[in-house]
């Protein structure tokens, strides 16, 4: 999509420090970030979110969360803990609407 700003990421029309890229994701640091770490798992493909992944596409959560594990353990926050977030549409708190994975560590994460 021309007006998404992750597909502008992915697409490397807009210049933004990739911290891992592999054929279906790539991971950066989200821009506003709640945490000491904030890292933000961004499907390649543009998937609306997680109510949009179809049965032929169900391994790419997963694949999410164990590249999400792996930067926890990378950016030092797999032993002290870390909160992995699907955001799902406006009323969950999605801000764009592209499907993404927040990783957040590096302090205690109330709630």
């Amino acid at each position: 999509m021309d007006d998404c700003v992750f597909c502008s990421i992915v697409n490397k029309t807009l210049d933004k420090e990739l911290l891992y890229e592999d054929d279906k994701v790539v991971v950066f640091k989200d821009i506003l970030p709640k945490a000491p770490v904030h890292l933000l798992i961004v499907s390649k493909e543009h998937i609306l979110s997680i109510n949009h992944i179809q049965d032929s596409q169900e391994d790419l959560a997963g694949h999410m969360i164990n590249i999400a594990r792996k930067m926890a353990l990378k950016y030092g926050v797999y032993e002290t803990g870390y909160r992995l977030m699907f955001n799902v549409g406006k009323d969950g708190g999605q801000v764009i609407p592209h499907l993404h994975l927040h990783l957040l560590g590096g302090k205690f994460l109330e709630g």
